[in-house]
């Protein structure tokens, strides 16, 4: 696996463009952090409020930075509007194997076929052109886990009092996970049938 966070990757087809998070983004990702805090109820990071997101950007940049974290900034397309952020995170190309998570979108943009665009994206782009085995993902948020559920993803199992979330109490989140011969078989085609 040879996933470079310090080269620009720019997924995108009909209905999105996911391109590299930057400070400066600050700009489109605002609304979303003074108008709606509870998008990060489940998230280890908030980024609600002025200094929430200013510090959620700069700690992702770091990560990418550090070779650990490359996050992106969402564009529906067919909106002309952004709607969020996503990443892939943890980067281990001894394991061949990334985590895909820290999704948020803007409550518009919620439940509206966006997700699975950037998921197809993500999901080919580490599969086709970084050639990744294993893609992970968690999340405490039910509603998180069936929409990985039903791109094709199969739960593993729960880490117990694995990190915080932003209240600080411990979480265990879901393990959700995707293997490249799955992806091949079956899942690929079975979401591509799904996007609209």
């Amino acid at each position: 696996m040879n996933f470079d966070c310090n080269k620009t990757y720019t997924p995108e087809n009909d209905a999105v463009l996911l391109k590299p998070l930057e400070e400066a983004d600050i700009e489109y990702l605002l609304p979303f952090a003074i108008t709606k805090p509870e998008i990060w109820k489940y998230s280890m990071f908030s980024a609600a409020g002025i200094q929430g997101l200013k510090n959620y950007l700069a700690n992702a940049i770091s990560l990418r930075n550090n070779g650990k974290d490359y996050p992106f900034l969402i564009f529906n397309k067919r909106s002309g509007q952004y709607a969020g952020s996503t990443r892939f995170y943890d980067n281990e190309p001894v394991a061949n194997t990334i985590h895909l998570d820290f999704t948020w979108y803007g409550k518009k943009f919620q439940v509206t076929g966006l997700n699975r665009h950037c998921k197809f994206l993500m999901l080919q782009f580490v599969f086709e052109v970084i050639g990744v085995l294993r893609v992970d993902a968690d999340s405490r948020n039910q509603r998180s886990i069936a929409a990985m559920k039903s791109i094709g993803c199969n739960v593993e199992g729960k880490l117990r009092s694995n990190g915080y979330t932003t209240d600080g109490s411990r979480r265990d989140p879901t393990i959700p996970r995707i293997l490249r011969h799955e992806w091949d078989e079956s899942i690929k085609s079975n979401l591509f049938q799904k996007l609209v």
